[in-house]
C-alpha cells in the first residue's frame, strides 16, 4: 500500500505536470493539495490552481469552438455529417462539464470557506463565475439560465468585495472587471453594460496608474490592453445611431 502524500509533495507533482504541459494530472493534483490545505492557499498554490484548470478547460473550449464552425459548414452541405459533429461536440462539452463541476465543488467547498484575505474572496467568485460562464456558453434553456445567473451572482460578489477594498489597479480586480464585462457581451448579449464596466475599469485605472506598484505594473497595463482592446471592438460593432 502506497503511502500518502503530503500536500507539498502535490505541489511539486502539480509543477512538474504544469512543466510537462499535462494538465489534466496538473488538475488532479491540484485538487490533492486544495483537500489538504489547512486555511487559505498561498497566492502561488492559488496560480497553480487557476492554471491548471484554465488550461485543461481552455483547449476543450477552443476544441468545442472548432467543432461549431465545422457543424455549421456541414449544414450547409447536402450530405453534410452534421449528426457526427454532434455527437463529437456533446462528448466535448461533458467532458467541459466534468471539469467545471469539479472545480466549482472546490471553490464552493473549500476555498471559499477558507478564504480570508479580500483578495482571495475576489479571485474564488471571480473563478467561480468564470466556470458558470464557459458552462452556460454551450448549454441551452434552462439549464443556461441556471448557470447564468449563478456567474452573475459571484461575480457581483466579487465586485462588491473589488471596489471597496482593492486598488483599481489592482490585477486582479482589473481581471474580474475584464471577465465580468466579457460575461455581460457575450452570455447576456447586453452590449452597453459590457461597454460602460469595461470603461470604467480602464478609466479609473489610468487614473491611479502612477500609484501602481512595480510587482503589479506589468500585469496590470496587460490587463488594460485588454480592457482596451475589448472596448474598440464592442464600440465598433455597436449601431450608429441615427
Amino acid at each position: 500500500m502506497s503511502k500518502a502524500k503530503s500536500k507539498e509533495e502535490y505541489v511539486f507533482l502539480a509543477r512538474m505536470a504544469e512543466q510537462s504541459e499535462r494538465y489534466d494530472e496538473m488538475v488532479e493534483y491540484s485538487t490533492e493539495f486544495t483537500k489538504k490545505a489547512n486555511g487559505e492557499l498561498s497566492l502561488d498554490e492559488r496560480n497553480i490552481l487557476s492554471v491548471a484548470f484554465k488550461n485543461a478547460v481552455g483547449s476543450r473550449r477552443a476544441s468545442w469552438r472548432v467543432l461549431t464552425s465545422i457543424e455549421q459548414k456541414e449544414e450547409k452541405k447536402e450530405n453534410g455529417q452534421v449528426e457526427k459533429v454532434k455527437k463529437y461536440k456533446q462528448d466535448i462539452e461533458a467532458e467541459i462539464k466534468n471539469y467545471c463541476e469539479k472545480i466549482l465543488s472546490l471553490i464552493d467547498n473549500n476555498l471559499l470557506k477558507s478564504a480570508s484575505s479580500d483578495e482571495a474572496k475576489v479571485f474564488f467568485n471571480k473563478m467561480k463565475a468564470d466556470y458558470y460562464r464557459y458552462l452556460a456558453e454551450f448549454q441551452k434553456g434552462e439549464a443556461k439560465n441556471t448557470s447564468s445567473n449563478k456567474a452573475l451572482e459571484a461575480y457581483q460578489n466579487a465586485y462588491e468585495i473589488a471596489e471597496n477594498r482593492l486598488t483599481s489597479t489592482d490585477p486582479i480586480r482589473l481581471g474580474l472587471c475584464l471577465n465580468f464585462s466579457v460575461f455581460y457581451y457575450e452570455i447576456m448579449q447586453q452590449p452597453e453594460k459590457a461597454i460602460e464596466m469595461a470603461k470604467k475599469s480602464f478609466d479609473d485605472a489610468i487614473a491611479n496608474l502612477d500609484n501602481v506598484t512595480d510587482e503589479s505594473y506589468k500585469d496590470a497595463t496587460l490587463i488594460m490592453q485588454l480592457l482596451r482592446d475589448n472596448l474598440t471592438l464592442w464600440n465598433s460593432d455597436m449601431p450608429e445611431e441615427q
